[in-house]
């Protein structure tokens, strides 16, 4: 039997197991598994672990797939005490090397570049192996024991491990669940990538309520996602902003044709501008459209509802449960009156204890409990809260703190497609920082001149950009965010 009293994943795991056995919980193509099947895989798959002689403390690295294997590992380790390191399978060379420096696996699974530099077992190994779940040794694991360990993108820096316990992952996908109000009966496609906290939420969320999951390959072919979500009745899926960028783009309002099969569609990891979130109001008007805000380090603190937010789409919502609590505090960490910008700070059952490298929990938190999300924006007199941008990519012009979203936001208003802004060294050294803007090249027909002669109808003169430059395309991260570490090297 699976040692659960450490997980309450993997308590309702075993417990839906027992209570509904043959109950769907995962699809991959044509493989079914029922929940008391998944449960014995995990368990297998848990003496697969020991069997390489792994313990308890042990960190391994998951090179993710949507493969049941994976799923079964994931868990499996969970159970064993062993730490879970999950990575994007075509992560670049470079940012694996980094983790496995940082963080010393015992054992890569999964294909991998960096061979030479630890051990890698195939996930196809845990097929072949022999029944040895006899006989686990048993393990004092708590519920506090770290469970996961994510990688930030290093939009801004370098990466940094988030340390997860068991029971913040529980936490967080229980706070999601109470929110969009998923249950056993949901059936949930899963197009998202298990590499981001995103996609792997997701998976949690739907175990936890004992639902079924239909793993899908990714969003790029729309026909055989939509075949999926017929064939299995689908009752929910979560998406990125841009995902539905290009769902819009190749398919147009054809995805309303499950305007009334879709319970839910939950929306995070960047911004979905105002009209996107009207249309999709206008195709769904029943579904509940839930967008989250959160970072890898405090999973789905707040969300909003799209159509119970009609009236305040620029919201990034409240508190995702009474479990979860935020407040906007100043430089010292004193809380600043609704309406005034400052640092948006959190605290609840899902947020991090700390990073992996020592270093990077220096002013991670204001005292013992307010983490900082480094996102900077206020709060209204009805508790809903705004984001004005990531503190870290503020704009000091001259003392006046300028996000480059607003910049973004106003360039693109007046018709270029993509564009980017970031702070440079004032070239005439008086101001300090600069906002310089980076605008695709081939998504407008104005020039850089005309561009910034219409800014100054939209922004104040310090808002304005003194450096332009054309680019290609603007570097984002799969998730959609904009990387401006590398625009700035």
């Amino acid at each position: 039997m699976l040692n659960v009293a450490h997980s309450p994943l993997l308590q309702a795991i075993t417990g839906h197991a027992a209570a509904t056995p043959d109950k769907t919980a995962l699809v991959a193509g044509d493989r079914r598994i029922s929940y008391s099947q998944l449960v014995a895989a995990i368990e297998q798959a848990a003496a697969f672990l020991h069997s390489l002689g792994l313990k308890p403390g042990d960190h391994i690295i998951l090179s993710a797939q949507k493969e049941l294997e994976f799923v079964y590992l994931y868990f499996a380790a969970h159970q064993s005490g062993i730490i879970n390191v999950v990575v994007d399978s075509a992560a670049p060379a470079d940012r694996l090397a980094y983790i496995i420096d940082v963080v010393h696996p015992a054992v890569l699974f999964g294909d991998s570049t960096v061979a030479d530099r630890v051990r890698c077992v195939p996930f196809s190994a845990l097929a072949t192996s022999h029944d040895m779940a006899a006989g686990l040794p048993a393990h004092s694991i708590t519920p506090d024991a770290v469970a996961d360990v994510m990688f930030t993108t290093g939009t801004t820096a370098a990466p940094k491990g988030v340390c997860l316990s068991h029971a913040n992952i529980a936490a967080s996908a229980s706070n999601t669940n109470s929110f969009i109000g998923n249950g056993p009966d949901d059936v949930e496609a899963l197009a998202l990538p298990l590499s981001h906290s995103f996609g792997l939420g997701r998976l949690r969320c739907s175990l936890l309520a004992g639902a079924t999951m239909v793993m899908v390959s990714n969003f790029a072919n729309l026909k055989s996602l939509f075949s999926v979500m017929t064939a299995e009745r689908v009752t929910g899926f979560g998406m990125v902003p841009a995902v539905w960028q290009y769902i819009k783009r190749l398919s147009g309002k054809r995805i309303g044709v499950f305007a009334d099969q879709l319970r839910f569609i939950e929306i995070g990891s960047a911004a979905l501008p105002v009209e996107d979130k009207r249309l999709l109001m206008e195709l769904f008007p029943h579904t509940r459209l839930c967008m989250h805000y959160g970072l890898t380090e405090a999973s789905r603190a707040m969300f909003s509802e799209f159509h119970t937010d009609a009236a305040n789409l620029h919201t990034i919502g409240r508190p995702a449960s009474a479990m979860v609590q935020a407040v906007v505090l100043d430089d010292s960490g004193h809380p600043v009156d609704d309406g005034m910008d400052g640092e948006i700070c959190v605290k609840g059952n899902m947020v991090t204890r700390s990073y992996f490298l020592e270093k990077d929990n220096a002013d991670a938190f204001y005292g013992d409990e307010w983490f900082r999300t480094g996102d900077w924006g206020h709060r209204d007199a009805s508790g809903n809260f705004y984001l004005t941008g990531r503190r870290k990519e503020l704009i000091n012009v001259g003392g006046e703190k300028v996000s480059p979203a607003t910049i973004e936001d106003a360039i693109c208003s007046l018709g270029v497609s993509d564009c980017a802004c970031v702070a440079v060294p004032d070239p005439n050294g008086v101001l300090g920082e600069v906002p310089k803007a980076f605008i695709c090249r081939g998504g407008t027909t104005m020039g850089l001149d005309e561009i910034k002669q219409r800014l100054v109808q939209l922004l104040p003169n310090h808002e304005i950009p003194v450096l332009w430059e054309w680019i290609d395309s603007i570097p984002r991260t799969p998730s959609g965010k904009i990387q401006r570490l590398k625009l700035k090297s």
